[in-house]
């Protein structure tokens, strides 16, 4: 039997409804490569492999990657012992991904940053993760939770919350409630202006987002005209995708 380490995030999933709930809302194209983050003792991964999907596991538990081998049938699924926020999807052939999983809470927010620096190739995720964490990166503008995730994350993909999960149907349960959530990639192949500089832009004015614009990005020494700009005097927060590439674009044209 594995048991499940504080050290690791991992809070294993008991239920099998919520297993098959998740597995029916991930719905990959035909020539995408699957990859399941975090697969602990293969709750989630018994239903990918019903559907003949040939998932490759990522795990960094040594128990659980020994529990996986000894209870899964070889030429259904790949199972690569390694800390993902390390590798990422290196080593993972295919143009195109399809991400799920049972994401350790305590990494979920970096497993998303692995998928915008992957965003070329990663064209859905469906994962369970922390609710409050869900509720940020699904946040309209405006509201108290949107933050750098909601942006970065929105440019790029559809977002939905799909379902709200309880402690209990966890071992051990955690002491928040979770949330089931797809991204899929939307009609975005890149921003109409300099993503480098959208992503920088973007960090920075919520890293003080009480402040204004023109005082959380004064450290970046914009071209002084920029600082002029009406836009300036709002916070980060009430600022949509489309308003934050249009002040990438003035700021270019500065």
């Amino acid at each position: 039997m594995v048991r499940p380490k504080k050290s690791l995030g991992q809070h294993f999933l008991t239920d099998v409804n919520i297993s098959r709930r998740i597995s029916d809302a991930f719905q990959p194209a035909s020539n995408t490569v699957v990859v399941e983050i975090g697969p602990g003792t293969g709750a989630l991964t018994r239903f990918l492999l019903e559907r003949n999907l040939h998932p490759v596991l990522i795990e960094i538990d040594r128990d659980s990657v020994a529990y996986l081998k000894e209870h899964l049938p070889p030429e259904k699924a790949i199972i690569r012992e390694t800390d993902f926020l390390e590798t990422g999807f290196d080593g993972i052939g295919g143009d195109r991904i399809a991400l799920i999983g049972n994401f350790p809470y305590n990494i979920s927010s970096q497993i998303f940053f692995k998928v915008l620096e992957n965003r070329g190739k990663v064209d859905l995720v469906v994962g369970m993760i922390q609710k409050e964490v869900a509720q940020r990166i699904a946040a309209p503008p405006g509201n108290r939770t949107y933050g750098i995730l909601s942006v970065l994350l929105q440019a790029y993909y559809s977002i939905k919350i799909l379902f709200h999960v309880p402690p209990g149907v966890f071992h051990p349960p955690p002491k928040v409630m979770s949330s089931v959530i797809r991204l899929e990639r939307n009609n975005t192949v890149a921003l109409d202006c300099d993503e480098e500089l959208f992503f920088k832009v973007v960090k920075r004015a919520f890293q003080t987002r009480r402040k204004t614009l023109r005082n959380a990005l004064k450290d970046l020494h914009l071209p002084s005209i920029v600082y002029t700009l009406e836009v300036m005097d709002k916070r980060a927060e009430q600022l949509s995708v489309a308003d934050f590439v249009e002040l990438i674009q003035k700021i270019q044209a500065a």
